[in-house]
């Protein structure tokens, strides 16, 4: 029987005006939804400039609550328009204490929770851990109307643990939320390697855990660094159904069937495999909240 889903992914370029890039969110979420999308995912902090770049204390007036301003806009809009939407912010969690932070909102409004980024960067460009507490919550998985989901976050898809433990828990598909690109000194060759890498582990961890994975970039140049696009999604076994434009927004709707999980972890059954075990007190302890 199969068990089909709509996922939609928006790739946008943004600018220094949080209110302008949430408006602009909130019309491309409108135009994924009239193509028939089910569950929508925006890129990782999509309501700002990749602020991170640079080490400066004033960006961290861009945090904010989780629940809060932004998750109130897109709940009502969620529940309006009867979509699931994943949604990458800059979390402010208390005085002193930011994470990067995705809310998962569901078909009727309501908010599921939030995973906090585990794997936090920092290199040049990317100096993530200046703002960045690594996540506290462990790997998340969340039941909406249409699926359940597993939702991680750019850094987090170089690590197979967790997707492997996301994947145990129940996750039907992983969901990357992300803000990568290069830096526009580098040469093409290298530029090529860098992006290969980046879709192949994905795509890798949709192999081995037998599930959809989608990940969802953003575009646009900003600071020396030409965000790379590039958003896709990849079947159980690695194989593309969708890959977008390293240089222009896209709003991208496509149909998967989440049931041909079962025939490939069948046919190739790593998850059968006794040695998944030993992620098993790990999956026991994050599934009974400790």
């Amino acid at each position: 029987m199969s068990k089909k889903v709509n996922l939609g992914l928006v790739q946008m370029t943004c600018t220094n005006n949080k209110q302008e890039n949430l408006s602009k969110a909130v019309t491309k979420i409108k135009e994924a939804a009239a193509k028939g999308a089910q569950i929508v995912c925006l890129q990782e902090l999509f309501t700002s400039l990749y602020f991170c770049d640079v080490e400066d204390y004033d960006n961290f007036d861009l945090a904010e609550a989780i629940p809060g301003p932004s998750t109130d806009v897109l709940q009502k809009l969620a529940g309006q328009l009867g979509v699931v939407i994943i949604a990458s912010l800059f979390e402010k969690r208390a005085q002193g204490v930011y994470h990067n932070t995705t809310a998962v909102l569901d078909a009727d409004g309501s908010y599921l929770g939030k995973y906090r980024k585990m794997h936090i960067p920092d290199d040049p460009g990317f100096y993530e851990k200046f703002y960045f507490t690594p996540g506290d919550m462990g790997y998340k998985v969340f039941k909406t109307k249409f699926a359940t989901i597993g939702v991680l976050i750019c850094w987090d898809q170089w690590y197979p643990e967790a997707a492997r433990i996301t994947s145990l828990m129940g996750a039907e598909i992983l969901f990357y939320p992300t803000a990568i690109g290069w830096a526009t000194t580098q040469d093409l060759p290298t530029n090529e390697e860098q992006h290969n890498a980046w879709q192949t582990i994905q795509s890798s961890h949709a192999i081995a855990n037998g599930v959809h994975v989608v990940g969802v970039n953003r575009v646009g140049e900003e600071a020396g660094v030409k965000f790379w696009g590039g958003s896709f999604i990849s079947n159980p076994f690695g194989k593309l159904l969708y890959k977008g434009s390293v240089d222009n927004e896209e709003v991208h709707v496509e149909e998967v069937d989440l049931a041909k999980s079962d025939s490939y972890r069948v046919h190739w059954p790593f998850l059968r495999d006794r040695r998944i075990d030993s992620y098993q007190p790990i999956v026991n302890r994050l599934i009974d909240g400790d």
